[in-house]
């Protein structure tokens, strides 16, 4: 049996459901915590990798997500299960999910997401971006302020219905010092068959390592398609060779999420096989397609 999981924004009575940059987990659930994975490579990589978290909704009106506190920032208490209503059985439904967008580090003070994470500047304006959103870091519902950066300008940035392009560089406030850039593919093409592994904030949660996926599909120029187990919320997020740790793209697209159980919370809709109404594969943007600087210290 293959499990689909897709983004849902539910509305405030959370009466209905508006699907957005849907994502889907395919067979068994491979998300672990940084903190419980047995592969120091991923754990290393999963350094260099951020959340966008959001300082007002998409209203106008402040969330209370992030509250400078001297030298920390207080998270607003909200798990998955409050915030999105997923039934308490959901893997993670009492860890803190405030996450919008992923992104990943590729030089000292430029960060990689998806181009529907950043459609203008006045969404990064709107955002900050953390390191170290980790379960085992957050339990007191503080992060350290250093961990925190601003978004100082959309480098360059597309979003093109036609072409399926979505990817976007932005340049933080300053370097990030106590971490590294993350390799990324400067020339070629990934092969068909990679093994894969996704590292970012499904569903808005703590950084989260997911291996046990491939490229499935690689005919399309801006983009391939995997097996990959992602969220909404894992927009934006780094997809890694699973063996070598160079970048080979940014996951952008999928398909459906939760459906609503008789118990009137969310549950995990159920796919059978890759390729069936629902279950078309996660779309990773080429990271080839990204201008990114030649002084970005994680090319090859």
């Amino acid at each position: 049996m293959k499990v689909v999981i897709s983004l849902v924004i539910l509305t405030a009575t959370l009466g209905t459901v508006q699907a957005n940059g849907l994502k889907v987990i395919y067979g068994d659930d491979n998300r672990v915590n940084p903190a419980d994975s047995t592969n120091q490579l991923h754990v290393q990589l999963s350094r260099s990798t951020a959340v966008q978290i959001n300082l007002k909704s998409r209203y106008g009106t402040r969330t209370g997500n992030l509250t400078l506190n001297g030298t920390e920032y207080k998270l607003k208490d909200k798990t998955l299960q409050t915030g999105m209503n997923v039934c308490a059985s959901e893997p993670f439904s009492q860890q803190n999910a405030l996450g919008n967008c992923s992104g990943f580090l590729v030089a000292p003070d430029l960060l990689v997401t998806a181009g529907h994470c950043v459609p203008s500047q006045s969404q990064c304006d709107n955002a900050l971006w953390v390191f170290d959103y980790r379960n085992e870091k957050i339990g007191n519902l503080s992060i350290d302020k250093s961990n925190v950066y601003k978004c100082v300008k959309i480098v360059n940035q597309e979003l093109n219905s036609t072409t399926k392009a979505d990817y976007a560089l932005i340049q933080l406030d300053r370097k990030v010092t106590d971490r590294k850039p993350l390799k990324f593919r400067t020339s070629g093409k990934v092969s068909t068959g990679t093994d894969l592994v996704v590292i970012g904030h499904p569903s808005g949660l703590p950084t989260k390592i997911s291996a046990g996926a491939s490229v499935r599909k690689n005919t399309q120029d801006q983009y391939f398609v995997s097996d990959l187990d992602t969220y909404g919320g894992n927009s934006g997020s780094a997809v890694f060779d699973a063996k070598t740790g160079q970048i080979e793209g940014i996951l952008v697209r999928g398909a459906k999420d939760y459906v609503r159980s008789p118990k009137g919370c969310y549950v995990s809709n159920v796919c059978k096989n890759m390729g069936t109404p629902g279950c078309g594969g996660e779309s990773v943007s080429r990271i080839m397609k990204v201008n990114i600087p030649r002084y970005s210290l994680g090319k090859n």
